[in-house]
């Protein structure tokens, strides 16, 4: 299988890869072509970005999280009969676990086939973007960049920059972009701001995807795009059992999906609902209730600090949480929303401490500074009462708690570096760590089963 395929990479963060990627992908909208995007790694708010762009679901594919076949397969079943796969690299292009290329972009790039469109800030740099470049270039035997794209230059400056790195590098550049200092996206703690946070980021998109048009080579670019490598076939993987075993047919499962709760992969809710699970969003911070009878609960990720006065007056909901899942209602809960279970949590800006809905004893307070940042491996516990092996994850946090739960061991995977962590029962999975389920499918399985068994029993109620 060929798929039209490109990945927007870059020397490291900061260099403009999503900027630059939501205005491509806005000029290939404006064009009428059918487009996927991807982001390479664990990042949440990225693929927000896209899909505020497309209007449609982006996806992560990640070398650590999942193997090298499950990421083959995910990209195949999501760029399937599309016009152009769009890829945003993560960090610095040849950036990995630890000092290695594992999980890079670099890795994803081979994985999958697609050219590399290497985005450079050039700003401040002459013909030292050729030798900049070109230690990109032979790093690794097969670099598969295949392209250029010159941000924050001078018009003035491109051609003389691009007839040089053209010449002593052989790569091809494909445009540039000049300043446009209206169209910088802010960050936080966690990364960037969200899409509805910026002011007016539908219409900056739209400025940077005109300027696209006239500065970027975008026939050139599709052209490329069409010279990727042929994609290994996706195989089985263990999937094909997993489907056949683990049905949800008659299983409703509620998930939190509001500004608090936002950090979702849509792969994990995509695989329930292949398997047959019906899905129920709600919001902690404005549903009076959960969806009515649900077998499961998915509490997500996000910024609940930030909103931790408005969680605390949901009085009605937050009570009924507490009761569903200590009367045994299956719950999966990851980051803000293992914070969301704890007694009380400390609002971002005011310090002040707020009820929550007291699952679990102990407080979320703010460090100031990165917790926990990175992949790790959780080992040793077990997941719904089940053996589940080794679970692959990402954590990336700067509240903490006194109680983080001890039923699984974090394993640091270059450093084996460790710390206990997760709360874990036979109804009930909770900590810091993000969880993907492709990673390691035992895991949903686990939970599957226990909402079926609290189905059975409810059922007969």
């Amino acid at each position: 299988m060929n798929i039209p395929s490109l990945m927007l990479a870059a020397p490291g963060s900061g260099s403009g890869k999503t900027l630059l990627t939501c205005g491509l992908l806005q000029v290939l909208l404006n064009r009428k072509l059918n487009i996927v995007s991807f982001k390479c790694g664990p990042d949440y708010i990225d693929p927000m970005f896209h899909k505020e762009v497309l209007g449609t679901k982006s996806r992560n594919l990640d070398l650590f999280l999942s193997s090298e076949e499950t990421v083959r397969y995910l990209f195949s079943k999501h760029a399937k009969d599309v016009d152009l796969a769009l890829l945003e690299g993560v960090m610095g292009y040849y950036d990995g676990v630890g000092n290695s290329t594992w999980g890079s972009a670099y890795e994803l790039a081979g994985a999958v086939g697609a050219p590399v469109v290497f985005v450079v800030n050039a700003r401040g740099m002459g013909l030292s973007v050729a030798a900049f470049l070109k230690g990109f270039l032979e790093f690794r035997h097969n670099s598969h960049i295949k392209g250029v794209i010159l941000n924050q230059l001078s018009p003035m400056l491109y051609g003389s920059i691009k007839e040089t790195i053209e010449r002593e590098t052989g790569v091809r550049v494909y445009g540039y972009l000049p300043v446009m200092r209206d169209c910088v996206i802010g960050s936080r703690h966690l990364g960037l701001l969200l899409p509805e946070e910026i002011y007016d980021f539908r219409s900056r998109i739209n400025r940077i995807a005109q300027v696209m048009e006239e500065t970027l080579d975008i026939e050139g670019l599709l052209g490329l795009a069409q010279g990727g490598d042929n994609l290994p076939g996706g195989g089985e993987d263990g999937r094909r059992e997993f489907y056949s075993s683990y049905a949800g047919e008659g299983l409703s499962i509620a998930y939190s999906k509001d500004e608090a709760f936002c950090f979702c992969y849509e792969d994990n809710l995509e695989l329930l609902c292949d398997l047959g699970v019906k899905l129920y969003p709600f919001s902690p911070l404005g549903d009076a209730h959960l969806p009515e009878q649900i077998h499961g609960l998915l509490l997500f990720g996000g910024y609940p600090e930030l909103y931790a006065k408005k969680l605390s007056e949901n009085i009605t909901l937050r009570n009924e949480i507490k009761d569903k899942i200590l009367s045994g209602l299956p719950t999966i809960a990851e980051c803000g929303g293992f914070l969301y279970l704890l007694e009380s949590l400390r609002e971002k800006d005011s310090g002040k401490e707020y009820p929550m809905a007291g699952v679990f004893p102990g407080s979320g307070y703010d460090e100031g500074k990165l917790v926990r940042f990175g992949y790790v491996e959780l080992k040793g516990g077990k997941a719904f009462g089940r053996d589940v092996g080794t679970i692959r994850a990402h954590e990336f946090h700067h509240y903490d708690t006194v109680n983080p739960g001890r039923s699984f061991l974090a394993e640091k995977p270059i450093s084996h570096r460790t710390w206990p962590c997760i709360h874990s029962s036979d109804t009930i999975f909770a900590g810091f760590p993000h969880q993907y389920f492709y990673g390691n499918l035992k895991l949903p399985a686990a939970f599957l089963s226990a909402c079926g068994e609290y189905k059975r029993k409810t059922d007969g109620r």
